[in-house]
């Protein structure tokens, strides 16, 4: 988790919320006198709060630093090379710019991590040897994933990569709702239309391909097994059978196809709603890491930089100490703590439940008090 947020510091370039040019320069200069009076330094802020006499001038001065960062800046140089260029910190459009960020990287994550999902219970079906799992499971849920979710990851690279201001909204609602209907500017490569009309083709013949077949061929697996053998036919069968006896779902050997339907049909339902409704639970990625760089800004500029400005030491102390201690407390404790739960929750629900069965037997916790009985 530690080295995971030093990554993660060094994507965004801000330790404490306050920005670093570690890789480059920033791409973006002055283009006017707007900006001129600020310099091209990571920690002017603080430089400034020196020579300050007010809590007024501070004020001032982040003001014109927001209308420097968005109107007086141009680009320069080439795209910074490592993560979020540091000039975006501090202008009026940083917090737009970055909640569209981590949101299409949260679905990213999110999207990597299901399909991890779904190859993990394809390396199952060949363990157990379940031909039918593979081809009637583990394809079209790769094909079903892939072709909504998979085709907005690619749209978010695509849109990164060519730098368009194509809405990803409109083209995955209108995907659905009018696929048929020209792109125009939302259009981010060539033949996209006829690319999403075969993906929404080829998801919806994945939801009945879940569905049907696979209790008709258990079905018919069965009777095939139970029906006009012999008894050394069963006996040399009978290790098999017991195999898929032990993985039978209803803990039975008699087969049920109303049950098995029904098992099916959920497990199709809960796939396809999961599909939509895990994608939208990696959100909550974005939410964390708003909510723990807000935080970050506020108790160095709130109290940080406002303890500094007074120009007082002893309000300085008490200013440096309530940041240690709300640094300590809130971000590296109670954050941390919030962020690893909710990642605990995605790994345990959204990612286990593409793999994880449960199949096997019921766990029994060891107990002095049970092992007179099993001797006796």
């Amino acid at each position: 988790m530690s080295i995971f947020s030093i990554y993660t510091g060094l994507i965004y370039n801000e330790f404490f919320s306050v920005p670093f040019e570690l890789f480059s320069p920033s791409a973006f200069a002055c283009r006017d006198a707007a900006c001129r009076y600020l310099p091209q330094h990571p920690y002017f802020p603080v430089v400034y709060i020196m020579w300050s006499s007010s809590l007024f001038s501070l004020h001032v001065i982040l003001f014109y630093r927001s209308e420097a960062t968005t109107i007086g800046l141009i680009q320069v140089r080439d795209t910074y090379p490592f993560g979020v260029d540091p000039a975006w910190h501090g202008s009026r459009s940083e917090l737009p710019f970055l909640n569209s960020l981590k949101m299409k990287m949260s679905i990213l994550l999110g999207v990597a991590q299901m399909n991890l999902g779904i190859i993990l219970s394809f390396f199952n079906a060949l363990h157990f040897k379940n031909a039918v799992n593979v081809w009637f499971q583990f394809i079209p849920q790769m094909i079903f994933l892939n072709g909504l979710f998979g085709y907005l990851s690619l749209l978010i690279i695509v849109k990164w990569c060519t730098g368009s201001k194509a809405d990803l909204y409109h083209v995955m609602i209108y995907m659905f709702l009018s696929p048929t209907d020209d792109l125009g500017e939302n259009q981010l490569f060539a033949n996209q239309k006829t690319v999403q009309l075969v993906l929404l083709l080829l998801s919806l013949i994945a939801v009945p391909w879940m569905l049907l077949p696979k209790p008709f061929i258990l079905k018919a697996q069965h009777n095939r097994t139970h029906q006009g053998e012999s008894y050394t036919a069963l006996e040399g069968t009978e290790d098999s059978l017991q195999v898929e006896a032990s993985h039978d779902p209803h803990g039975h050997e008699e087969f049920e196809f109303s049950e098995v339907f029904v098992h099916q049909l959920i497990h199709t339902i809960e796939f396809v709603l999961g599909a939509v409704s895990n994608t939208a639970s990696y959100l909550r990625l974005w939410a964390l890491s708003l909510a723990h760089s807000e935080l970050s800004t506020v108790f160095y500029e709130k109290v940080l930089l406002l303890a500094w400005g007074y120009n007082n030491v002893i309000i300085l102390i008490v200013g440096i100490i309530v940041f240690i201690f709300a640094t300590v407390g809130v971000l590296l404790v109670m954050e941390t703590l919030s962020a690893f739960l909710h990642a605990l929750r995605l790994h345990w629900v959204e990612f286990q439940n593409k793999f994880y069965e449960g199949d096997g037997y019921k766990f029994a916790p060891f107990s002095f008090s049970l092992l007179g009985n099993e001797e006796e």
